[in-house]
């Protein structure tokens, strides 16, 4: 604990300068799961995917590993461009010491911001400012994160559902059409789901349906 006071009691700017940045770097990976999830595309990307799952009814097949592995990466060339203007602009400033810690917020926060609000529906955003009863804004800079974050989290939520739903019509014909064959056929104790499977299977295979799923994700955005 003590070492721990020393630390920040130094004189030396340089060491000060090397004690923020180790601060910095443990509230940003604290903070990662949740701005990765509610801040970026994630939560959009890994939603659909697992309506696609469950609209196949395989079960765990792809595994969660591959679904979330594939949203990681796919959230990660969506923001890209978000990124790279934080980076640019923010961190590598910060680490220069050519800015301050507060101005480094601001300037991380912007094009967050601005990716946000892109996606964000105005009902969304009202609800969260009429709530705290904040004065409508001017520009989106002035909107808080607090404010943004869950307007936008809500949004995307339901944009995905949009998406899962549309997603789930063509496979719920097929088990339509299945369970009609086999009730005509007097074959009522035979699972539907056990008969559908392989022709829902061979549906999304001759569509190439991952090509068009991971093509209307980025399409979305």
């Amino acid at each position: 604990m003590n070492e721990f006071v020393d630390l920040f009691a130094n004189s030396d700017a340089s060491s000060v300068s090397t004690s923020i940045k180790l601060m910095l770097l443990l509230t940003v990976l604290s903070l990662a799961p949740s701005i990765l999830i509610l801040m970026t595309s994630f939560a959009r990307i890994v939603i659909v995917l697992s309506f696609v799952r469950t609209a196949l009814a395989t079960q765990q097949m792809p595994p969660n590993q591959v679904i979330i592995g594939l949203s990681l990466f796919l959230t990660f060339f969506i923001m890209s461009p978000t990124l790279q203007e934080v980076n640019e602009n923010a961190l590598t400033p910060l680490f220069d010491e050519d800015i301050t810690l507060e101005e480094a917020y601001t300037r991380a926060s912007g094009p967050f911001k601005d990716f946000m609000s892109e996606h964000t529906r105005q009902k969304d955003l009202e609800l969260f400012l009429s709530y705290t009863g904040a004065e409508q804004p001017a520009s989106i800079e002035e909107i808080p994160l607090t404010i943004m974050v869950p307007a936008f989290a809500l949004s995307e939520i339901k944009t995905a559902f949009q998406i899962g739903f549309m997603i789930f019509i063509p496979f719920l014909v097929i088990d339509m059409v299945v369970a009609s064959v086999l009730m005509s056929m007097g074959m009522m104790m035979l699972p539907p789901v056990m008969i559908s499977l392989p022709f829902k299977i061979l549906l999304f295979v001759l569509v190439d349906g991952w090509y068009l799923v991971m093509k209307s994700l980025l399409q979305s955005f």
